[in-house]
């Protein structure tokens, strides 16, 4: 459920290359709409009478991290504290594929410890989001 008492952030490594950023939040946002539909508005018509289609309906700040701090957030988030939030990921094992085909099969045959998150969508209960994540800065 989306209201004021849900927050949603993205955390990325600043540390990775301008276009892997950029790719890194298409492809978390596009995951996040996937899970958590009730985040997207209506579609709306202007005043022109041009339709465009429904956006967030709330700001997703778009944080600060590293690799280390990507996977000890992964890993808190696992824990029964925080399993009620969702959470997205993604990493060098999917970005260095070609096809889904190939995604799955190459996760399939690792664990955690042999991959390099790049990003994390989080998404649930304001007070636990903060919990995580309130005292990384702004991603600019």
């Amino acid at each position: 459920m989306c209201s004021a008492e849900t927050k949603c952030v993205l955390v990325i490594d600043e540390n990775l290359p301008l276009g892997l950023i950029a790719n890194t939040a298409v492809i978390l946002g596009v995951t996040l709409g996937k899970e958590i539909p009730e985040m997207v508005g209506e579609d709306v018509v202007d005043r022109s009478d041009v339709e465009h289609a429904g956006i967030v309906k709330s700001p997703i700040p778009v944080l600060k991290g590293n690799a280390e701090l990507l996977q000890e957030l992964r890993d808190k988030i696992t824990t029964e504290l925080f399993d009620d939030l969702t959470i997205v990921d993604f990493s060098n094992a999917a970005q260095s594929c070609k096809t889904y085909e190939e995604y799955i099969a190459k996760l399939q045959k690792k664990s955690k410890s042999d991959y390099l998150y790049y990003g994390l969508g989080i998404y649930g209960e304001k007070k636990k989001v903060n919990q995580l994540t309130g005292s990384l800065a702004l991603l600019r």
